[in-house]
């Protein structure tokens, strides 16, 4: 797609942005939202599992989708993608219980796994390495926008409207964004020569979901030494090894390990995994900060995240054009980084609203700088018909670094929040119910709950219903959850900042190669190991 021309190549981009930006919205509108939905609908010890069934089902699709959409072309795939993707969200919006909506979001995660690998490679196929920095940057700024206008939205319909029309009300772009992919993307033809590595599909499966899974129970459901934690572990290694074997004799592997002899490619994946279990881990839970710790509605819970999209958008935008410009990325990630941990820093230690607002401010410049790096490295450190697949592998890593992370920070939090009750308790924080009225006993029972920190409009209706002698208890009680909560979430962000940190260390060891201007390997290339060598 190289030889077609610059306009058209914007025209593709336009349906390309529309398809991601019908993804992005679609992602964000919920996260100011969620924890109110996981309010209605009960079941707070799952609220994680409604981010983590949404990644595994992304990133098992991002990565077996690399490789089929390098034999068949971006389109198809990006067309499948938008379909799984309108379904999700059109039954998460009929949602009973936590159950099936867990269900819903993993049907949303796979179209979002196809959107995002397959939009990212198409990119590739369109536009040189250089040149991509530009674009690159253009794509964040979607995300960016969709996080300034999502959240917002988001906490706005909860107050407002049905929560179902979180899920409802981006629907008609979907439409859109097929009709766009299906009348303005160019069809590619077949690569005879290529298989279908049906074994190694079904090996790395096998081995992502196990270990997922542990993760997500670790700490939570199961204590980390359960026989079913070490269970999972013990399989997800084991078709881990079975996996490696098959790819070895693999005639077109769903992952090629040669990839890997690539240490751009290996030091990028695993800076990309450190990152998104850090910054994922960390950012998922700044609205329980916002809407328990602080009281916030979610309306202006979606308000205090705003700034951070504000700021990377303009940011990435900027370092796009400068990447494009002077054909160099180390230098971005080593400044941008930094003022990540700065920001991650400030949220660990905040104690108010304005504070969480700098915090975001903070991060946000320096995720605009230095998140963009990654992906773009990788890509151009291998061939042109290693694309897809490599992207994948990128968004693999980085997917599951946040699927892991998200695991990790909740059985933290979990953990953090359980001890934090039971010093308060210990320590007399807590109200002795066997002194008071059984039926007022009953009622302040409901409030020992931290969940009803995250329920606002339930919390004043509780609040109404008790006499007026009662209400200081209440407000006891109340101010003794939010500080356990508010402990909890400051060992959550020093977790998610010491990840980060670790990064950034990793980044002084990633070997910077120029961009090149064309997507022709360079004849000193022809090996992956040597795929980004300058021209």
């Amino acid at each position: 797609m190289e030889d077609l021309s610059p306009k058209r190549k914007v025209t593709i981009m336009v349906a390309i942005i529309a398809a991601m930006f019908f993804s992005a919205i679609n992602q964000t509108i919920v996260s100011t939202a969620m924890p109110r939905i996981i309010a209605i609908l009960g079941g707070m010890e799952y609220y994680t599992w409604v981010i983590n069934i949404y990644m595994l089902a992304s990133t098992i699709a991002t990565v077996l989708v690399g490789k089929l959409s390098d034999i068949y072309g971006r389109k198809p795939f990006i067309l499948a993608g938008i379909v799984f993707f309108v379904i999700g969200a059109f039954l998460s919006g009929f949602s009973a219980d936590i159950y099936q909506m867990i269900a819903f979001r993993g049907i949303q995660g796979i179209g979002a796994g196809i959107i995002m690998s397959s939009s990212f490679t198409a990119v590739g196929d369109l536009f040189s390495p250089r040149e991509r920095g530009k674009w690159t940057g253009v794509m964040m700024a979607v995300f960016g926008f969709s996080s300034v206008l999502g959240p917002t939205l988001g906490g706005w319909l909860v107050d407002h409207m049905p929560w179902k029309w979180i899920f409802w009300i981006f629907l008609p772009l979907g439409i859109v964004a097929f009709a766009m992919i299906s009348t303005l993307f160019p069809k590619t033809e077949r690569r005879a020569s290529e298989s279908i590595d049906y074994p190694g599909s079904i090996f790395l499966t096998l081995t992502i979901v196990p270990l997922l899974l542990g993760f997500s129970w670790a700490g939570t459901k199961y204590s980390w030494g359960s026989p079913q934690v070490l269970g999972l572990f013990a399989a997800g290694v084991l078709f881990m090894l079975i996996f490696l074997l098959v790819e070895r004799k693999a005639k077109s592997p769903v992952l090629p390990l040669s990839l890997f002899r690539n240490d751009i490619v290996t030091i990028s994946n695993v800076i990309g995994f450190i990152m998104n279990a850090g910054m994922m881990g960390a950012l998922i839970y700044l609205p329980f900060f916002v809407q328990g710790v602080e009281g916030i509605s979610p309306t202006y819970s979606g308000y205090v995240t705003m700034p951070m999209s504000i700021t990377m958008v303009i940011l990435s935008t900027i370092t796009g054009r400068l990447i494009t410009k002077t054909g160099k990325y180390k230098r971005f990630a080593i400044i941008g980084i930094p003022i990540m941990i700065a920001g991650m820093l400030i949220m660990a230690f905040m104690n108010s609203v304005w504070l969480a607002v700098i915090a975001m401010i903070v991060f946000g410049f320096g995720l605009g700088i230095g998140m963009p790096i990654f992906s773009l490295a990788v890509q151009n450190a291998v061939k042109p018909t290693e694309l897809g697949v490599a992207t994948a592998s990128s968004q693999l890593f980085r997917n599951l670094g946040g699927t892991i992370g998200i695991a990790v920070m909740g059985s933290i939090m979990q953990s953090a929040l359980a001890r934090n009750l039971k010093e308060a308790l210990a320590s007399g924080g807590g109200i002795d119910f066997s002194r008071l009225d059984p039926a007022v006993a009953r009622k302040l029972e409901q409030f020992r709950n931290p969940e009803m920190l995250l329920d606002q409009p339930r919390l004043k209706e509780l609040l109404a219903t008790l006499p007026q002698d009662i209400r200081p208890l209440l407000e006891q009680m109340i101010g003794m959850l939010r500080e356990a909560l508010s402990s909890a979430l400051t060992t959550v962000f020093l977790s998610g900042t010491v990840l980060v940190a670790a990064a950034l260390v990793l980044v002084f060891f990633l070997r910077e190669i120029p961009l090149r201007t064309t997507n022709k390997m360079p004849e000193s290339a022809k090996d992956s190991r040597l795929a980004g060598s300058t021209e």
